[in-house]
């Protein structure tokens, strides 16, 4: 008679030693340094940033979206999605260093017993002119080191603004092909302008990038960023006038 075989038990595969986890590796790649784009100053502002690393990312970029693009308008609409995201996040940037910059002058000053300016320049613009003053002079300082050069509103429609702009950087270094010459690539910075727009609560129609320097010797690059406001904008705008706002 065989002698009778033993199962494991099934606690046996509790015996085995444990497989000891795998390490955790992050997706992101610290430097050297150990310091990554997370743990910068928020506050602290670079004087200057590489005009030629823009100016070759910019124009792969463009490079990108012309392969993708079947004409001018689709270029250019595609270019404005890619400049709307980082309006967005550029009116958050601005109005923490705002707030941070004015509490830090409203302290300075209550320490030498004066009143406190902490409120000064630091919230959201609520009118439309407060707004459009915002684009053309804070925004256009801190993406291109200066103001631009004109804000008018036009003639006929209420609704539509113009910030023109002598010599776009975006584009200093773009070769357009003939058959191309109505592209205008500051269409990106267009779409900065509106997310910055959207993201203030001006529902916009859209803003849109022209070329201006038609037989302009002096500015042959001059745009005109034209932007055209939702009618629910303008009719707030006349009630808060109408109320004395």
């Amino acid at each position: 008679m065989p002698a009778p075989t033993t199962n494991p038990t099934p606690n046996a595969v509790h015996d085995l030693p444990p497989v000891p986890p795998k390490p955790f590796i992050p997706s992101l790649r610290y430097p050297i340094s150990k310091k990554t784009i997370y743990d910068r100053n928020l506050i602290r502002v670079q004087s200057q940033s590489s005009l030629p690393a823009f100016a070759y990312l910019f124009n792969t970029l463009i490079t990108y979206h012309h392969a993708k693009s079947g004409s001018v308008q689709d270029i250019e609409q595609r270019l404005n999605r890619a400049g709307y995201p980082i309006g967005v996040k550029m009116l958050d940037l601005l109005l923490y260093r705002g707030i941070s910059a004015a509490a830090t002058a409203g302290s300075r000053t209550s320490v030498m017993g004066g009143a406190s300016g902490a409120g000064v320049g630091a919230s959201r613009p609520t009118r439309l002119l407060d707004l459009l003053q915002f684009i053309h002079t804070t925004l256009f300082r801190h993406l291109f080191g200066r103001s631009a050069d004109a804000l008018e509103q036009s003639t006929t429609k209420r609704n539509e603004y113009m910030i023109i702009d002598h010599e776009p950087v975006v584009n200093t270094y773009i070769s357009i092909p003939k058959e191309m010459s109505q592209l205008n690539c500051a269409a990106f910075v267009a779409g900065i302008v509106e997310g910055v727009c959207d993201a203030s609560g001006f529902a916009m129609e859209g803003v849109s990038a022209h070329w201006a320097g038609e037989g302009d010797e002096l500015w042959p690059g001059k745009t005109i960023y034209l932007l055209r406001f939702g009618e629910g904008v303008v009719e707030r705008e006349d009630a808060l006038k109408a109320g004395g706002g």
